[in-house]
């Protein structure tokens, strides 16, 4: 077990796996760090010290990412520092923060596939929180 295993918190982990989907399209957008900071003021697992701490726990993902293989350290890490029952809701966030911008590039579809399979997250579940992450992110305009 590495350093950052031991110190990877439930809360940070879910962060964590939220700023590498995000970055997963080479852009993390306005639109995807303003959902960040929407799930981690609004998901009850995360204290308010998480929200203060934001920026820190955002710049040490970065960090973690940029080596070679740091996607898969990430996911990785962060699936050993979730208990099994977090795993959808880990996953929720991450489909909340990648959608907010209403644009979906194939690398961010792919990390999705990565994430989910790696939180043991159910094709049903998974489908699940993907619609409900659509309806959220509706507008009055019809999309075809």
């Amino acid at each position: 077990m590495s350093d950052i295993d031991k110190s990877l918190t439930p809360a940070h982990a879910i962060i964590y796996l939220m700023v590498l989907a995000s970055a997963s399209d080479g852009d993390i957008r306005d639109a995807e760090l303003q959902a960040i900071g929407r799930v981690v003021r609004s998901f009850p697992l995360f204290a308010p010290t998480e929200e203060d701490s934001l920026v820190k726990t955002v710049e040490a993902a970065g960090q973690m990412m940029a080596p070679d293989g740091g996607l898969q350290k990430v996911i990785a890490a962060a699936a050993r520092a979730l208990p099994p029952h977090l795993g959808e809701t880990a996953y929720a966030a991450v489909v909340d923060v990648v959608t907010a911008d209403e644009n979906l590039a194939p690398t961010e579809i792919r990390v999705l596939e990565l994430i989910r399979d790696a939180l043991n997250v159910s094709d049903e579940g998974a489908a699940a929180i993907e619609h409900a992450a659509r309806a959220r992110h509706m507008t009055v305009e019809a999309v075809d």
